[in-house]
Order: structure tokens, then sequence, then C-alpha cells
């Protein structure tokens, strides 16, 4: 009876992981449409973390290939920065597994012999520039990263109430002189999609070991949103379309 019940469960989970995916897989075809971030004889460099929305990204691009009117390619790329966890070896064995064509790239963040102080934008402006050497090395003209709604939503609180700026993620980014773009298929959907679909998928997500984890600007402001989300449900909506309903009018 066990072993009956332990396949229910698993096929059950199965079908709730297919009805995710295509939850995901139209919101990322809408956000792809909207912005006009694939076209036909595209090769996407994915850039692959290891955690749960970069992993979602991979699979849901590489699956859409089956059925979308546009012919591209994919290739995963994996930057060490050496904050992995545990996991490291699962994760390179799910992309082997799965057949995803993929490199992983070693990148020591603590640059000119460990002088530089440990930041996120140290982290991030080392992991974009390994993005861009290998997307020009590999003849790939986009670049996918696995940003969510509600790390766009965050970038706007953080860049108003850290930089004083109103600015955000921008879904299609043009990077020199439109010889390289980056693109966020993932701009339309929720972290806690992901989640979901993640544990479903079983994933073998890899630990973040950043001494900074849980300790910057995004974690605070992360923080406020689900506080104010209490009372006003909506407010991460309308947070991301903001930037599309601005009335100049009424800005200094």
């Amino acid at each position: 009876m066990k072993l009956h019940a332990a396949a229910a469960l698993k096929k059950t989970d199965a079908n709730r992981a297919k009805e995710r995916q295509k939850a995901i897989s139209k919101k990322v075809g809408r956000a792809i449409a909207d912005y006009g971030m694939i076209e036909d004889g595209d090769k996407i460099l994915v850039g692959v973390s290891g955690g749960k929305d970069s992993l979602t990204l991979l699979k849901i691009l590489w699956d859409r290939r089956a059925f979308v009117p546009v012919h591209y390619d994919v290739l995963a790329l994996h930057v060490d920065l050496g904050f992995t966890g545990s996991k490291q070896e699962a994760f390179r064995k799910y992309l082997e597994r799965g057949g995803y064509p993929f490199e992983v790239r070693r990148q020591a963040v603590t640059g000119d012999g460990g002088r530089v102080p440990l930041t996120c934008f140290w982290c991030s402006w080392n992991r974009r520039r390994v993005l861009f050497e290998e997307a020009k090395k590999n003849g790939c003209n986009k670049i996918a990263l696995g940003h969510h709604k509600d790390d766009i939503v965050e970038t706007i609180l953080m860049n108003l109430l850290f930089e004083g700026e109103i600015s955000a993620m921008a879904p299609k980014q043009e990077m020199f002189e439109g010889e390289l773009y980056i693109i966020r298929p993932l701009a339309y959907v929720e972290e806690r999609e992901i989640s979901r679909f993640a544990r479903l998928m079983e994933f073998p997500v890899c630990g973040c070991l950043c001494p900074q984890a849980g300790r910057t600007q995004r974690a605070v402001v992360k923080k406020i949103i689900a506080d104010v989300q209490k009372t006003a449900p909506g407010v991460k909506s309308n947070i991301f379309r903001s930037l599309q309903r601005i009335k100049k009018e009424y800005l200094l």
C-alpha cells in the first residue's frame, strides 16, 4: 500500500509540475513577445547560477524550442564564484542528464590579490564580465538572466531609496551598440511561482555561501515589500507597472 501511495504522490507531483511549467511558460512567452526578446537564429547564453530561478529559466527556454515558431540555440554557462554549496556536483550531473549544452567558468571574486573588498557590486561585475566574454567566444548574441518580477520590483525600490534615481532592470537591454542583448524572460513571473515549480521538479539547487547573504539592500527592500503586501496585496504589481505609467507633468 505504501508503495502504491508513494507512486500516486509522485504522479500527482509530476502533473502539478507540468501545470506549473505551462503557466510559467505562458508568462515567459508573453514577455518575449512584448519586448521582442528572441528572434529566429538567436544563440542564447543562459546564465545558470545553480539557483531555482536560473534552473527554471533554462528548463523553460530549452523546452519551448520544441513548439515555438522561431528557432534558437541555448548554451548554459555556470560562473563559479566559489560560493556554491555541497550540491555543486549534483547540479553538474543534472545538466549532463538533461542533455543541456553547458560550460563552467571558475572566477575568483576577491581579485587584485584579495585587496579589493568583497561586495555585491564586485561579484556582480565579475559575473557580468565573464558572461560577456563567454558570449563573444561562443558566438552568442543574447544573454538570458533569471531575474523575475520580484527582482525587478525590488530593484525599482532599491534605486529609489538608496541611489536616488528612478530606474529598473530592463526586460531587454541593448549592449555594445546592438552586438549583444541581455534578456530577462522571467520578467512577468513571480518568485513564489518559481519556488513551487523548483520544488516539484526537485531541482538540485546549490546553496549560496556568500558572507553577505541576507544582509544586503535587496534583503531590506524584500522585507519592506512583504510587510506592505500584508495590507496591500497588489503593491508588487503596482510598483512593476509604475515605470510604464509615468506622468511627466508631475515630475520635477
